[in-house]
């Protein structure tokens, strides 16, 4: 029976949650995430846990925060005055922005605060910091 190994490419049916059971992203109801290891695609700790899983193995892996999303850092949280932003904008706390660097790549922000003259955006990963769980079920490998 094959096993999945370092540049397999697999199908994986996935739960991710919280360390309290909060569901925070799921393939069930979807079609199964299919990507090759070792392309720094998923996080480390996801393509570890995957390593030796049989088609069809189902498993729960546990990761802190250094092999899922690792910590917040406070240099992706900026100020930005609000005469930076389009005109139409109005912004509140929870939503999401898109910010186009200079090369073209887009970051995906948050705004976590409101001021007067300014926003504050947190360009970190919404579970950086925080540890987290993945059922896994492998349903093909390449």
């Amino acid at each position: 029976m094959s096993q999945v190994k370092e540049n397999n490419t697999v199908k994986v049916h996935y739960t991710g949650k919280l360390t309290d059971g909060q569901v925070f992203d799921t393939s069930e109801g979807r079609e199964p995430l299919e990507f090759t290891l070792g392309q720094g695609l998923m996080i480390p700790g996801f393509e570890k846990g995957l390593i030796d899983m049989k088609l069809n193995e189902k498993k729960t892996i546990s990761l802190t925060k250094e092999e899922a999303f690792g910590d917040a850092r406070p240099e992706l949280i900026q100020e930005v005055q609000k005469n930076q932003l389009p005109e139409e904008l109005v912004p509140e706390v929870g939503m999401p922005l898109i910010s186009t660097a200079p090369d073209g790549r887009e970051h995906q922000l948050l705004i976590t605060e409101v001021k007067e003259d300014s926003i504050v955006v947190d360009a970190n990963h919404p579970l950086a910091g925080k540890d987290v769980i993945f059922d896994l079920e492998v349903v093909e490998i390449k």
